[in-house]
């Protein structure tokens, strides 16, 4: 498996996946000419430096090595809300003169300027060990490469609870109460439109939540089923649900700061052992190693444990090394799949790179 940025020559299963994953994956939507535009964004945007974020978006595929197929995808939004307001319900809980709890929703603005991760998508037909795992965790040993790029706190729309159909719950009982269109069209516009569409489409509120079916209340906050894998990934990150959803689907934004998800913290840089002999076929301590590029980064998993004479070195053997990209001296950034691996020492860093955390 191997993590690289999108090129056009992907577009054709970037469609597919758009299509595979179905209404309410807004980030991605099957439209080949948006999906086009979306890889040429991409594209300049890891080629562009970037000294902040602004409206970059990194789009990363994930490659079969023998096959050369898509498995999956997974990005990042530098800085949203800024061109475009981000807009959610805010879940609130007041109580009467007489004593009475009342829970409503309220539409509002926020998330301004933060970093937003996405379009993780993993097609069903390579679902296998770790292939999640790489696609959501990749995207923070990215950050922690290259922390200037990105804000200071992140965070991660996750999709609703709806039907193979393409039913949401909560919009069936909303779409009364707004606009009678059904889930996977107002998806769509809404995907397209700018945030007056949904200023028009959605009233501010408040909406009583006990006014609201059985069926729609118990969805507020839930994710889809195929989802709740990347929630639970995100979560062990250190990613909290502050009460803010998705205007359609009720799902829930979770965020946390930058510098405190795990895995930003746990990534980093050592020096490759090149050609190492010191590989072990079944270890149970896989590794994502990634070069410190940015338009020219890949990464990919090893089974390994650190250079037994200098715990500073991760053994990388030479088909590894050609698949990275890595010239001898150069750097590798590494961050431990699991908990009880062998702690790598990050006391010293590469000469040829600057490894920063920001603060």
């Amino acid at each position: 498996m191997l993590i690289r940025p999108i090129t056009l020559r992907d577009l054709d299963p970037l469609y597919q996946i758009a299509v595979e994953s179905g209404p309410g994956f807004t980030s991605l939507m099957p439209d080949r000419d948006a999906l086009a535009q979306k890889i040429e964004h991409s594209m300049k945007s890891f080629e562009r430096r970037a000294d902040n974020p602004t409206n970059e978006q990194y789009l990363f595929v994930l490659e079969d090595e023998h096959s050369h197929e898509i498995m999956g995808t997974t990005g990042i939004q530098a800085s949203v809300g800024l061109d475009r307001p981000l807009h959610h319900f805010k879940r609130d809980r007041t109580t009467g003169p007489a004593g009475l709890a009342r829970e409503t929703l309220t539409r509002c603005e926020h998330y301004a300027g933060c970093t937003e991760i996405c379009s993780l998508y993993l097609r069903p037909d390579y679902r296998q060990a770790n292939a999640g795992k790489l696609l959501s965790k990749v995207r923070f040993l990215f950050m922690a490469l290259h922390p200037e790029r990105f804000a200071n706190t992140v965070i991660a729309e996750m999709r609703g609870v709806s039907d193979s159909h393409g039913h949401s719950p909560f919009w069936n009982w909303l779409r009364h109460q707004v606009v009678d269109l059904d889930f996977s069209t107002v998806t769509q516009l809404s995907a397209q439109s700018d945030a007056r569409f949904l200023e028009q489409l959605v009233p501010p509120g408040p909406f009583d939540i006990a006014a609201m079916t059985i069926e729609a209340q118990a969805v507020i906050g839930q994710v889809h089923p195929d989802t709740r894998p990347a929630l639970h990934l995100l979560e062990q990150e250190g990613f909290r649900h502050r009460g803010l959803v998705d205007l359609f689907d009720a799902g829930p934004t979770v965020e946390c700061a930058r510098d405190a998800i795990t895995s930003v913290r746990n990534s980093g840089l050592y020096r490759g052992l090149y050609g190492g002999t010191r590989m072990t076929a079944h270890t149970g301590f896989p590794l994502i190693v990634a070069n410190g590029q940015c338009s020219g980064f890949r990464a990919t998993i090893i089974d390994s444990l650190p250079g037994g004479d200098e715990p500073e070195q991760v053994p990388l053997p030479t088909g590894i090394q050609r698949k990275l990209g890595l010239n001898g001296g150069d750097p590798v950034c590494a961050l431990p799949l699991v908990k009880n691996r062998p702690t790598l020492n990050t006391s010293e860093m590469s000469a040829h790179q600057e490894f920063r955390h920001a603060q």
